[in-house]
């Protein structure tokens, strides 16, 4: 059963006490379903509590299996400056208001839900008009958010998270999905978006400006999860003048057993060690503990696509910007109104926040001066 709440008076004090965000909030439809209860944070110095909370803040939630959408090829390109024109028309942006776009996201609780307000919030910047949200669960009757979506003259729908991608699995073949906020690592998730994965071409970057004279990158990694990743990552390596030294490993027992050789034989002077998101090879409970391990004895550098290792060792993460990722999100689907034809992968994300592990920078050689602190979006440990 879906309960209407279109009170927007009351939903924004609740979430504005509750999240902190600044700017317009969206109204909101709950679908159903209980909250669920939130872990502990890790605490983020030098940064407000909103900010904390929505760092990291999906990595613990986003596993899982959601259904694969069909391809639609009814639309044509269109340039940014004509998307541009099409948004400054009165009747587009009066379309926008009444619900042509509408956002899906997580029935979930703080810390959880600051990531996606915060996304809502990128969005509704970006078309500069309150988007009609609706928080969904597992609960959700799909038939009556598709009846609900279709009466509100919703055109595109931005999915966030599992949860919300998972609620478009009934919905008409002519409503258009977007998705952020969630990892699909696998080439048969036919859907359009970010992924939470930050983009193998920025890592190498950031990897590249601090330790220059590396020369290559390992990275241990299930093809059923990644092969798609680790294409982006070969590309990336070359342009920045690394190889990327890429090993296959189908379970955990052949990760636990491939990090350590390989880790052994690494030079910390020209090789480092890049943890992806990988739920085989980059298990936490096992193997993050044996490659933190055996990269510290060893010298060996250790970055991560995941923010949450560095606090436990890692020298380096990226992590999504969320409301950078709302206004991307946003601006596809301005796009996708006007026109422009529709993406066919996930694409990593490209508006990222880093943090840095100084202890373990000491330990490698690395002396980072106040000045290039100031360059990280956070810092650890806490000064």
């Amino acid at each position: 059963m879906i309960q209407r709440r279109f009170s927007p008076a009351r939903l924004l004090g609740t979430l504005l006490a509750a999240c902190a965000l600044a700017g317009p909030a969206a109204a909101s439809t709950s679908l159903a379903g209980v909250a669920a209860a939130a872990p502990a944070t890790i605490e983020l110095p030098g940064v407000p509590a909103q900010a904390r909370q929505s760092v990291g803040a999906l990595f613990d939630t986003i596993d899982g299996i959601g259904p694969a959408l069909p391809w639609r090829d009814d639309i044509v390109p269109v340039t940014m400056a004509q998307l541009e024109d099409q948004l400054r028309r009165p009747d587009v942006r009066a379309s926008i208001g009444k619900g042509t776009i509408a956002v899906l996201y997580p029935n979930v609780a703080q810390p959880f839900l600051a990531a996606f307000t915060s996304m809502i919030k990128g969005i509704e910047e970006r078309t500069g008009l309150a988007v009609r949200s609706y928080a969904v669960d597992t609960r959700l009757d799909g038939g009556e958010l598709n009846t609900l979506l279709r009466q509100a003259g919703t055109k595109v729908v931005i999915a966030l998270g599992r949860q919300g991608l998972s609620a478009t699995a009934g919905l008409d073949r002519d409503i258009s999905v977007l998705v952020g906020g969630v990892l699909l690592l696998s080439d048969t998730d036919n859907v359009a978006g970010i992924s939470l994965t930050p983009d193998p071409a920025l890592l190498f970057a950031r990897l590249h400006a601090l330790l220059p004279d590396l020369k290559r990158v390992i990275v241990v990694y299930n093809p059923k999860n990644s092969e798609w990743l680790i294409r982006l990552a070969r590309e990336a390596a070359r342009a920045q003048g690394l190889e990327l030294a890429a090993y296959v490993a189908a379970d955990m027992a052949r990760a636990a057993q491939l990090y350590p050789q390989l880790i052994a034989a690494a030079d910390g002077r020209r090789d480092a060690v890049w943890l992806p998101h990988d739920a085989t090879t980059v298990e936490e409970n096992t193997i993050l503990p044996l490659v933190l391990r055996e990269t510290w004895n060893g010298g060996v550098p250790l970055f991560s696509s995941n923010v949450l290792h560095v606090k436990k060792g890692a020298l380096f993460a990226m992590v999504p910007d969320n409301v950078e990722m709302g206004r991307t999100l946003a601006s596809s689907a301005l796009g996708m109104l006007a026109g422009a034809a529709r993406g066919r992968t996930l694409a990593p994300s490209r508006t990222l926040q880093t943090a840095i592990n100084l202890r373990t920078a000491s330990h490698v050689g690395l002396q980072l001066g106040y000045q290039q602190q100031r360059s990280f979006d956070f810092v650890f440990p806490r000064p």
